[in-house]
Parts: C-alpha cells; sequence; structure tokens
C-alpha cells in the first residue's frame, strides 16, 4: 500500500475551519492537518497484491539467500505495510541463516527506514510490524526499540533521513498537484528539480528515492507508468538517463497487480545508480506466484534471454528527456529508421493545434440561432458528437468568439448584443479562474478564438480513441476544446487523411501516448507531432492518387497499402505493422 500527503476536500476544509495551530510554520501546518486528515481516496492510498510484492523484491535484488543485514532498504509510503511487511520477513529470514550474532537491536537498527505520514495508518502498520518482530523470537521490548528505530511518521518528501540505500522499494502515491495544499506544493517545488508542469506527486518521490541509493544501489518501484512519455515526465526521465540504468520494464497494463481497479496503467520499473544502456522488459505477465517467480529469474539472469520468449532485450530505452520507447525491438526499429529518414510532420507544411476551451461552455456555446449577439460574434462549432461517423455531421451548435481578428478583446460598448448576452451571464463568466486573474478581461474565453481557423479546411482527430478517428472537414467549422486539427500548406488534405488512418500512424501513437484505461490512445498534439512524414513535393503522383483514393473510400485495408508504398516499408517492416508482408 502506499499513502500520501495530499489535500482532500474535507483536509481543505479542515484547513480552512483551523486556520493556524499555534506556534508552527505554515508548511508544518499544511503536513500537521494532512497527518491527522484525509482519507484513503485522497491520500492516493493502492493496496499491491503480495505476488507483485514478492516479484519486485525479487526483481531488486531483495532476496533472503543474501545477507540483507548488512543492506540499508528504504520504503517512502509504507501505508498498510504492503511491502515493508514482507521486505521485514526477508530480513529475518536472511539474520537466522547467516553467521552474524545472535538476534541484536543494534545491528538491525540500521537495515531498515520506512515513511508514513498519515498518523493511524503509520500506528497500525507499527503495531503489525512489533507483533511480527514478536513472532519471529524478539522480546516484546525489542520489538518495539526495533520498530521504533525502522518507522518514520513523517512527510517522505521533507523528512530527514540517514542514507543512501541500497535498495528502495514500494509504490509511490498517485496523486494530482491539485490535491496538494498550495503552501506544501511550493516547498516541494523549492526541493526537487522533477517537479515540472501538471507532474503527479509521484514524480519526487521517485526522485528523491533515486538520489537516495548508493552507488550500485537499486529503486524497485510499481507505479502509474505515465511519466515515461509525457511531457511532465521530461526532466526524471533526463535524470534517469543522466545518472542510472532503467535495468528492468514490466508492463502492468490489464493486470490485477492492485486490490483494486486503478484508472492509470500501472508498470514495474527497476533502476539502479550504476552505468548501462540495455534494458530487459517484460509485458503483462499472470499475476500467479510461480509465473513471476519464474520471470524474475530470466529477467535477473545473466544469460541472453531467447528471442521470441517472455523478456526481450531494447537498447538505448533511455536518452535524455526523450520519451521511453518499451515496444518490441522490432516495432523500435521500424519507428527509428522512419524517424532517421523523414521529416517531421510539422517541418512538411503541416501544422496541429487544438480546439478552443470556453472555461464556461453552457455560456459560451449553443444552438446557433439561439446565440443573440451580433453575426461577426458567433462561429459554428465542431464538437465530438459531429465526427461519430467519421464524416461531419454538424448539429448546429456555435461558440461566442469574444476576440477580434489580431487577437484582441473586442470592446463591448460597440457590440449591444453581445455586451447583454455576456452580462446577463456575467456570475458564470466572470467566476472563472481566468477571469479572477485579469478582471479586465473577464469575457475572455480560456483560449484565444482565431476566427480564419473555422475557414480553413483541416483535419479533425478526437483526442481519446482506441483507433485512429481522423475526419475531413471542409473549412467551415471551428474546433471544441476536445478535438485536435491538422492544417497543411502543402500536403493534400485527403491524402493525409489516409496517412493518419493507418497502421504506420499508429505504431508512432502507440509508442509515444500514453495509454488510457481500457487500451485507449491519446491523439495529443506533443504524440501528433512526432509524426514522421514525406515532403508532398516528394511523392509519385501513383501514391499521392492511392492516398487521395483510399481517404475517399475510407478503406483502412487501402489506406495501409497506400502509406507501405509512401513509407518504402520493407517485407519484415510490413509484417511487424501487421500488414501483408507481400
Amino acid at each position: 500500500m502506499s499513502s500520501v500527503p495530499v489535500a482532500s476536500r474535507s483536509a481543505r476544509g479542515l484547513a480552512a475551519r483551523q486556520p493556524s495551530l499555534p506556534g508552527l510554520c505554515p508548511v508544518t501546518q499544511a503536513v500537521e492537518i494532512l497527518a491527522t486528515g484525509a482519507g484513503i481516496e485522497a491520500r492516493g492510498a493502492i493496496f499491491t497484491r503480495r505476488e507483485i510484492v514478492d516479484f519486485l523484491l525479487d526483481l531488486s535484488g531483495y532476496e533472503a539467500s543474501r545477507p540483507l543485514h548488512k543492506l540499508k532498504l528504504l520504503e517512502p509510503s509504507f501505508g498498510g505495510g504492503d511491502f515493508l511487511l514482507p521486505a521485514i520477513e526477508r530480513l529475518l529470514a536472511a539474520w537466522k541463516t547467516s553467521d552474524a550474532p545472535r538476534l541484536s537491536v543494534k545491528t538491525l537498527a540500521g537495515c531498515v527506514r520506512a515513511v508514513e505520514l498519515h498518523r493511524e495508518t503509520f500506528a497500525r502498520t507499527r503495531g503489525q510490524v512489533i507483533d511480527l518482530l514478536s513472532r519471529n523470537g524478539l522480546t516484546a521490548s525489542q520489538s518495539i526499540e526495533l520498530a521504533d528505530s525502522w518507522l518514520v511518521n513523517d512527510d517522505f518528501l521533507l523528512a530527514d533521513l540517514p542514507g543512501p540505500f541500497d535498495v528502495v522499494i514500494g509504490n509511490p502515491p498517485y496523486v494530482r498537484q491539485e490535491r496538494v495544499p498550495d503552501v506544501l506544493m511550493a516547498e516541494y517545488r523549492s526541493r526537487y528539480t522533477t517537479i515540472y508542469d501538471r507532474a503527479d506527486l509521484y514524480i519526487p518521490f521517485i526522485e528523491r528515492s533515486l538520489r537516495s541509493l548508493t552507488n550500485g544501489g537499486v529503486l524497485g518501484f510499481i507505479c502509474a507508468d505515465r511519466w515515461m512519455k509525457n511531457r511532465y515526465g521530461g526532466p526524471l526521465r533526463n535524470l534517469v538517463s543522466g545518472q542510472f540504468h532503467l535495468k528492468f520494464h514490466v508492463d502492468m497494463a490489464d493486470t490485477p497487480a492492485f486490490h483494486s481497479e486503478v484508472i492509470a496503467y500501472p508498470a514495474i520499473t527497476v533502476i539502479a545508480r550504476e552505468r548501462g544502456k540495455t534494458t530487459r522488459i517484460a509485458h503483462r505477465p499472470s499475476v500467479e506466484r510461480k509465473t513471476l517467480h519464474a520471470l524474475a529469474l530470466e529477467l535477473t539472469s545473466s544469460r541472453r534471454p531467447v528471442k521470441g520468449g517472455a523478456v526481450q532485450v531494447i537498447d538505448g530505452v533511455v536518452s535524455g528527456a526523450e520519451p521511453w520507447i518499451l515496444d518490441s525491438p522490432d516495432q523500435t526499429a521500424v519507428i527509428r529508421r522512419l524517424e532517421a529518414a523523414f521529416p517531421l510532420l510539422e517541418e512538411t507544411g503541416c501544422k496541429v493545434g487544438i480546439g478552443v476551451a470556453t472555461g464556461a461552455d453552457k455560456a459560451f456555446i449553443g444552438p446557433m440561432d439561439e446565440l443573440t449577439v451580433e453575426e461577426d460574434r458567433k462561429l459554428p462549432l465542431a464538437m465530438t458528437k459531429d465526427i461519430a461517423d467519421g464524416i461531419v455531421k454538424w448539429r448546429g451548435l456555435g461558440v461566442i468568439n469574444p476576440f477580434t481578428g489580431d487577437g484582441e478583446l473586442v470592446d463591448l460598448a460597440r457590440y449591444p448584443l453581445l455586451k447583454r448576452y455576456l452580462e446577463t451571464r456575467k456570475d458564470q463568466v466572470a467566476g472563472r479562474h481566468c477571469a479572477k486573474k485579469a478582471p479586465a478581461n473577464w469575457y475572455r474565453t480560456i483560449d484565444r478564438i482565431t476566427p480564419s481557423i473555422a475557414g480553413t479546411p483541416k483535419l479533425l482527430i478526437p483526442d481519446i480513441k482506441g483507433q485512429a478517428h481522423i475526419v475531413f472537414e471542409e473549412g467551415k467549422l471551428y474546433p471544441h476544446h476536445n478535438l485536435y486539427y491538422i492544417t497543411a500548406s502543402q500536403w493534400d488534405l485527403k491524402a493525409l487523411q489516409a496517412v493518419l488512418l493507418s497502421s504506420v500512424t499508429r505504431l508512432f501513437i502507440t509508442t509515444y501516448s500514453t495509454k488510457m484505461h481500457g487500451g485507449f490512445l491519446r491523439f495529443q498534439a506533443q504524440y501528433l507531432r512526432r509524426l514522421r512524414l514525406p515532403r508532398w513535393s516528394d511523392v509519385p503522383q501513383a501514391i499521392k492518387t492511392a492516398l487521395i483514393n483510399a481517404a475517399g473510400s475510407r478503406d483502412l485495408a487501402a489506406c495501409n497499402a497506400a502509406t507501405f508504398q509512401l513509407y518504402g516499408l520493407s517485407r519484415q517492416e510490413k509484417a511487424v505493422l501487421g500488414g501483408n508482408g507481400d
């Protein structure tokens, strides 16, 4: 289990009712409130199955056959003891079979440091640790003394800890920044360089854990895999690239790794403070003790895995802040070849954008004929539902446009209908965060609206889909914020549509996108911009025609065939993409 210092609504409410704790600084006050409040969900507590715990301990080298009493283990957020208690069992088993002196608190006192913020959880697990020690032959006083030397009731990101450590193990908390009190988040940011953009709290947990390792020390975590590919994980990936070695990666998507269902896809990651470029990977193993034990032996074996087996080897997964490509070596080879041979999508005259976010859709969006504003102050709007069938079927919605063509807010005095419309909805519009930040601009949409986009032919792409869903829009509608769009100054959009519908594009998106629950992919701008594309002027006429015809018929097999020709895929590369190898 992992437990984390974050604020739920109830914790924030408690802070409001209890604005000060005499003698404590604001950061300490925030930590104290969280230590005594917040439920399991707010703390990001997830219970890990014992089979997974033992598997991760094996991969991290924390095995009873080793002299574990000579190692130092850290558990950053021990919660109910899912990792801590099995680790202690292994430590005691190793001790009993060693040549070390009879059990002594002084000898074992430095073997473990385990941190937990939530006070009730800490006390409950402390009792379990004492009971475990007593059942293994320690006296009551020895058990209490040893437990109190091991366990720390504090915020891991702020606590003073006697490092470095040989092994760091666990399941770091998965919590969004918005649930952390501002004063505490500011303190975290001042201490941890990897907190970037919308980084979740497990990012600084990983950073501190890595920096706490001895030379040759190993970190073994199971946590969300999003940081390995997305934008906010860049600084942490860069840290790993510069100072550490990604030894093992096991994709645990769609496996019952926890005792409750989780939204984010988890992965097991083992990282060592050592030099190394080779990563052993496995995908979605059966969560059974025998299967996982055999897989651990294969992953940690000194022999190179058999080609086509459960374990694969990939070189160069980690490269600066670049996303980690952890798919099959054959697919990785196709990606690398195309990246070396062709320019980026936006280097070929194409542009990727995202539709408008208003912050108050009920006020800014409605049926065109019910938006009682000047005609030039509203635009027809494309929504995800308008393109659900693969073609545009506009349902008549429009969006209020408070901007001029130059990007400035219009003067409401010159638009009496717009002024009246907005002022009747002022409570809703002015209550948005962006309006409060700049009260004089209270009627702006979050994103600036550029009217010319509506009149530009484009391809519309929903953010989250199981398969590519690319729809041609002839240049009449403005996209809503759930839609990405691509315009092209050189490429024929119908031909480009065929490329984007192909399995080549799916390979790129699958490789670089974070996966969502249910196997859905994110067709976001940051991933679309990674696509490689020949310049339109370099494409033979026969292939241009084939692409356009394939898109027109919405024949995915034809899209694949024409796109494979476009990229000059070999027979083997076609087979890797699931296409005809002939």
